[in-house]
């Protein structure tokens, strides 16, 4: 978050907080009446400098909300569109409006999962993690040993909170909404439980304040995350794939909307394989099998079971 203020403030924010709250023209700051500067300023200026905590937190809510947004509906159709096989949606387990049900539920969770992650955020621009700004600080070996802890510590710890999410006593307060969808679309990716959603991503929060990372790989991972997440949904059942036994792909993140109590994981199978929770991706277990019987039973399939009619099913 650190890197997006850094990069927005000079070219957006700081013409922005002038405007809405600027400081004298004389130079006088109107909110205690100091002096700011003996002559007026040649730029307009903000009585909230970009150290005021006031301006963090609007900028940092403004900026997830934008953000998490933005990354869902543009890589949530990206993967809609050009990799989920719509013929799923004709499963007997397809909700009706599914997908609209998706997006509201995605959309009404993000405001309330950055505002429960703000003090986090709040603390990394504020210099209380162990984020850096120079690689040569730690050095390039580094870089790629963080990459890897911060990969096999978020894996153990979502595989843990993920699991326990499935206990009983929680289940049903937390997680239960987001497997409302037994065949979920790529829109189902957020449609968390707020308090869920946010449980989810401390790992990714925790591990900087724990461990050094050079702050600008920290964004990119980060955002490769999210996009991951909408990735897995994306329903494709690709068995025999070399990376199979070690990834945990959308088959299996699919095994695990419809068989409940498999493949945790967020990125590997490791954890799923040691602790007893994996299932292996089969061709008897695509789902597309039944929503292909459907399919046949409408008439809405060819000889190559392709669709021949796009609409709905009722």
């Amino acid at each position: 978050m650190d890197v997006a203020l850094g990069l927005l403030d000079p070219l957006v924010l700081d013409r922005a907080y002038a405007w809405a709250l600027p400081s004298s023209p004389l130079g006088i700051d109107s909110a205690n009446g100091s002096a700011l500067h003996s002559f007026p300023s040649a730029q307009p200026t903000s009585q909230w400098p970009r150290d005021n905590i006031y301006r963090q937190i609007i900028s940092i809510l403004v900026l997830t909300q934008v953000g998490a947004t933005s990354l869902y509906l543009v890589f949530s159709a990206l993967s809609y569109y050009l990799v989920f096989d719509r013929r799923l949606e004709y499963h007997p387990r397809f909700l009706k409006n599914q997908v609209r049900q998706e997006i509201v539920s995605s959309l009404s969770a993000v405001p309330f999962i950055n505002i429960l992650t703000l003090p986090i955020f709040l603390a990394e621009v504020r210099g209380h993690s162990l984020l850096y700004a120079e690689v040569s600080e730690y050095g390039w070996a580094w870089m790629a040993v963080s990459t890897v802890l911060y990969m096999a510590f978020n894996d153990f710890a979502i595989y843990w909170i993920h699991r326990l999410e499935h206990h009983p006593s929680v289940y049903k307060y937390i997680h239960k909404p987001h497997h409302k969808w037994i065949v979920p679309t790529p829109w189902a990716a957020l449609a968390f439980h707020p308090l869920d959603g946010f449980i989810q991503s401390t790992p990714y929060h925790v591990f900087v304040f724990i461990c050094p990372m050079q702050r600008h790989l920290y964004l990119v991972l980060f955002v490769a995350v999210q996009i991951w997440t909408i990735f897995i949904h994306d329903g494709d059942m690709i068995q025999g794939h070399w990376t199979e036994k070690w990834l945990n792909s959308p088959a299996h993140h699919t095994l695990h909307h419809m068989y409940f109590t498999v493949n945790y994981g967020q990125y590997f199978t490791w954890a799923d394989t040691y602790f007893g929770s994996h299932r292996a991706p089969q061709p008897e277990l695509d789902p597309l099998h039944d929503a292909l019987k459907v399919l046949r039973a409408k008439g809405l399939v060819d000889e190559n079971d392709q669709l021949i009619n796009k609409s709905k099913k009722e």
